[in-house]
């Protein structure tokens, strides 16, 4: 027993520890100060414009504050309300996942897939071809065109093509009827979904050195497929890394393009996101503490789904 209590009075406190990692990361910045000025930017906009805001919501998210009064503190109120009285946000839950689940997935290998096809062609048609693939994610609202197309009377061009051919009897209000809502959206979404992933799997395959598939052929590579698992994959582990923080970023925050296509609400929230309750919430209602719990929860579901998607990531190439 004594010989317990001696070495628990030996080991260092809680304090001696921070103390002691203070100590170190001082030393480091000492050493290394030229590095650290450079990062100072950078650090001081991050920590402003992205961690304070995070911690703030977090302390908002206890508390009841309308805009015109100080917060009052409410305890875990929001998070009870949000889960035990708001059907609405369950049902938000629920299209979330569906939305993040399909379009997260699928866009993620779709940019892949064809980087990795158009990687193989010549400079100039690679670049066409990119040009191509990459443009409906920069052309604004230009998918809106969709609301042409999926238009509910007769000149909408589906409706059109289906009352030609007799297969419809009466238009179909695709962007009213709930049964058609959620298909919409989703190919909407992964029609516009080439984005910035695309591009940078594009320029982590230019980058991958020549050298690498000659020594993968010498130790006994001997198929395409082999050649992508072992050597590829591996090679792009963080440019797939980025693109999957950016896939999950984009499906689980989908919204606008919601909105602009099904209006909202949604004929009965049949697309409602997590996003729109928070921005129902935060910029109509101007419930801040209930709009921070929601976004609390959407933070942490990220954070988790990108942590599951990294240890997927990190077994690549085994």
């Amino acid at each position: 027993m004594s010989s317990m209590i001696a070495k628990t009075k030996s080991a260092p406190g809680v304090q001696g520890v921070l103390r002691q990692k203070w100590q170190t990361l001082w030393r480091d910045i000492k050493q290394n100060k030229v590095c650290y000025l450079f990062l100072a930017p950078y650090a001081a906009l991050f920590i402003t414009f992205t961690v304070l805001p995070v911690l703030m919501a977090i302390g908002l998210s206890f508390t009841y504050f309308n805009m015109l009064q100080p917060p009052q503190w409410v305890g875990v109120h929001n998070y009870l309300r949000l889960f035990l009285e708001d059907d609405i946000f369950l049902i938000a839950v629920k299209n979330t996942f569906i939305y993040a689940a399909i379009t997260g997935p699928v866009s993620y290998f779709m940019c892949f897939i064809l980087a990795w096809m158009i990687n193989e062609f010549k400079p100039k048609v690679r670049a066409i071809l990119t040009l191509l693939f990459y443009a409906p994610s920069i052309s604004g609202n230009v998918y809106l065109v969709w609301q042409v197309i999926f238009s509910g009377d007769t000149y909408g061009y589906v409706n059109a093509f289906l009352l030609y051919w007799g297969i419809i009897k009466s238009p179909i209000q695709w962007l009213i009827d709930p049964t058609w809502i959620m298909p919409i959206v989703i190919i909407v979404v992964l029609w516009m979904s080439l984005g910035t992933s695309f591009l940078v799997f594009i320029a982590g395959l230019q980058g991958i050195d020549e050298s690498l598939y000659e020594a993968g052929a010498i130790d006994g590579v001997r198929n395409r497929w082999q050649e992508l698992w072992y050597l590829t994959l591996p090679a792009m582990r963080g440019y797939l890394m980025f693109g999957a923080i950016m896939a999950i970023t984009s499906s689980f925050t989908i919204a606008s393009e919601i909105t602009h296509l099904v209006g909202f609400p949604s004929t009965d929230y049949a697309a409602h996101t997590i996003v729109q309750h928070l921005q129902d919430y935060g910029t109509i209602r101007f419930e801040m503490g209930y709009a921070s719990a929601i976004a609390v929860i959407l933070f942490f579901i990220m954070v988790i789904s990108q942590r599951v998607v990294q240890k997927l990531l990190n077994r690549v190439g085994e």
